[in-house]
């Protein structure tokens, strides 16, 4: 009787185990034709979905079920543009996997995506509860529990709630430290520092970074993880320098980043994974760091006046984003991008080369038509391009819309204060607005209460004060601010500023009668001036050199100096007809909503020439 029992026993297990074998082999068919579908060139997505979703009729367990339905949901997400369909397969396997133990892979994945995609259909007050409910649950997990507070903190520097995403960073931070993570600690707190320095709160960003910097210097690890921590620390680093306007300052962190970067560059992957869970992230694929390493320096030679290495490290970067962007989606780069192209258009203005940045302006409108969150991000800075392009052609009217327009659209308080700066500039040379130009001046005094910590607009607000004082006729006062500024501009070798007070010193002292000071103020702007090189200071430094020799008697160096003024006033009057006969000349009258999708073209120019003659 025990015989046959065992028998039948035996029997039923091998009848089982059949079925299971059977169960596995369809499904794994299935599986198999599944993922040649989607591989396939060009991917065959509508096949592969089907055998996934002939996987149901099957009645398959519960594992298998919920995993096919992460697996449709993540399909349909990334190929296609049925969001309703792909939230369903993705509910269906966060619901599933919740009831089965020891499934984290499923379960977390499915609640990541289904966050994210909630997020894409803008429902954000969906995607919270689920993050904040994975979180919960995800603790023994310590992968997932990292990846999900960073996408949590993620989702609320989005809205700007800073607040909130800086305490879940300190939160995974402490975490990390409990795992035994240094390395995922040290990106915590990295993420932390760059959203207080977002915030401006300085004093909670130093403590932060000087742990940061020991955490990474004492952590030994994988190279290439090492050395990313470092670009990312120096990253910070180096544009907290810059927001501060300390160009002069900030050159051994730079030197250091540059170095950096190119000891990663010869670094191979490893393909050794880590052997804490807690340390599988990367912050940046060594392709984009190398990006923004390019663009803090094209930041760093904007502000420092060096604009010919601006021009050529722009020229890098963005043939290495074009490459990126051929096998790459990653909003970070068309990011970069933007970035990048806003810092060459000003330093366009400044070499004369005006027709080129209102093109590279209108690709800049054509980038955020593509993307609303990065027009939204990016649409204050577009409209104060072209107020500084509508200077630049004097189109005054324009110039204050559009700066106007951009003080409306700007949180930003460095922004705010360069905007105001030059809205301040536009109203001086009108020469009739002075009661909106004193009520701005006293929102920049420099004097006392300077609203914004940075180095170099403090010492431009005090060239605009100078060049008010000039147009007053108050030339003592003009040339004591003006003084201000060259001090300034001289300790953190910011070349721009210290070429326009040098001219504009230069010019008081002719007026004032004094040529020998006067020679001595406006040789070196010019010199300073060409090395930049700054077209607008170099016409104006020709036509002083010109009357001064003249003045003096010395008629072979005022005729050299008039050929020179003269190159350059033809120079820019090309420039400034071929510019204003674009089509992308229309810009500059709107001043509200999206950008516009095309131009009508003009007949050709219709502005005043006078201020370039």
């Amino acid at each position: 009787m025990a015989a046959q029992a065992a028998a039948a026993a035996a029997q039923a297990a091998a009848a089982q185990a059949a079925q299971a074998e059977a169960a596995e082999s369809w499904y794994l068919a299935l599986l198999g034709f599944a993922e040649h579908f989607r591989t396939s060139s060009p991917p065959k997505i509508r096949l592969c979905v089907h055998c996934l979703q002939a996987v149901f009729p099957f009645k398959p367990p519960q594992r298998i079920e919920a995993r096919t339905h992460l697996q449709l949901g993540s399909v349909l997400y990334h190929h296609t543009k049925n969001s309703e369909q792909a939230r369903s397969h993705l509910e269906k396997a966060w619901l599933i996997s919740q009831q089965i133990p020891q499934f984290e892979d499923v379960k977390f994945e499915a609640a990541s995506l289904l966050s994210e995609l909630y997020c894409q259909e803008n429902s954000v007050d969906a995607a919270k509860p689920l993050l904040r409910k994975a979180i919960q649950i995800s603790q023994q997990t310590p992968y997932w529990h990292c990846r999900l507070l960073f996408q949590l903190a993620q989702l609320h520097t989005l809205e700007k709630d800073l607040v909130s995403a800086c305490d879940l960073l300190g939160v995974g931070a402490e975490y990390a430290r409990v795992v035994g993570s240094e390395y995922t600690r040290a990106l915590f707190l990295l993420s932390k520092g760059m959203l207080l320095l977002m915030e401006r709160k300085l004093q909670e960003v130093h403590p932060l970074l000087t742990l940061c910097g020991q955490i990474v210097e004492n952590w030994q690890g994988n190279p290439i993880q090492k050395e990313s921590l470092r670009v990312f620390f120096l990253v910070l680093q180096v544009t907290h320098y810059l927001d501060a306007g300390q160009v002069k300052s900030v050159k051994p962190c730079l030197k250091q980043l540059q170095q950096c970067i190119q000891t990663i560059s010869t670094l191979h992957d490893d393909e050794i994974l880590p052997s804490n869970p807690a340390d599988l992230f990367h912050w940046l694929p060594k392709e984009h760091m190398c990006v923004l390493v390019y663009l803090v320096t094209v930041m760093h030679s904007m502000q420092a006046g060096y604009l010919e290495k601006a021009q050529k490290y722009t020229d890098k970067a963005l043939m290495q984003l074009e490459k990126l962007k051929m096998l790459d989606c990653s909003p970070i780069l068309s990011s970069f991008q933007v970035i990048l192209l806003e810092h060459i258009i000003m330093c366009r203005l400044v070499t004369g080369h005006k027709a080129t940045a209102l093109q590279e302006i209108s690709q800049v409108c054509q980038l955020c038509q593509q993307s609303p969150r990065l027009f939204s991000n990016h649409a204050a800075q577009l409209h104060t391009l072209l107020g500084l392009y509508c200077v630049s052609v004097n189109c005054m009217d324009n110039a204050e819309a559009q700066f106007t327009t951009a003080l409306r659209l700007t949180n930003h308080q460095e922004l705010w204060a360069f905007i105001v700066t030059n809205l301040a500039s536009v109203y001086i040379r009108e020469g009739n607005r002075h009661q909106e130009l004193y009520s701005l001046l006293e929102r920049i005094n420099p004097d006392h209460s300077f609203p914004v910590s940075s180095h170099c607009l403090r010492a431009a607000a005090f060239y605009v004060r100078g060049l008010f004082s000039f147009f007053q006729g108050r030339y003592n006062e003009a040339k004591r601010f003006l003084r201000e500024t060259l001090k300034m501009s001289n300790a953190e070798d910011l070349n721009r500023l210290t070429a326009c007070s040098l001219v504009l010193l230069g010019h008081i002292f002719y007026v004032l009668g004094n040529h020998r000071e006067s020679n001595n103020m406006v040789v070196p702007a010019m010199q300073l001036a060409s090395k930049i090189p700054d077209m607008s200071v170099q016409l104006w430094s020709s036509a002083l050199l010109r009357d001064l020799n003249k003045a003096c008697g010395n008629a072979m160096d005022a005729h050299e100096a008039a050929q020179m003024h003269q190159n350059f006033s033809q120079q820019l009057l090309q420039d400034h007809i071929e510019a204003c006969s674009l089509p992308e000349h229309n810009l500059i009258t709107w001043t509200d909503g999206p950008p516009p999708v095309q131009f009508q073209a003009q007949n050709g120019p219709n502005t005043s020439l006078a201020s370039l003659l």
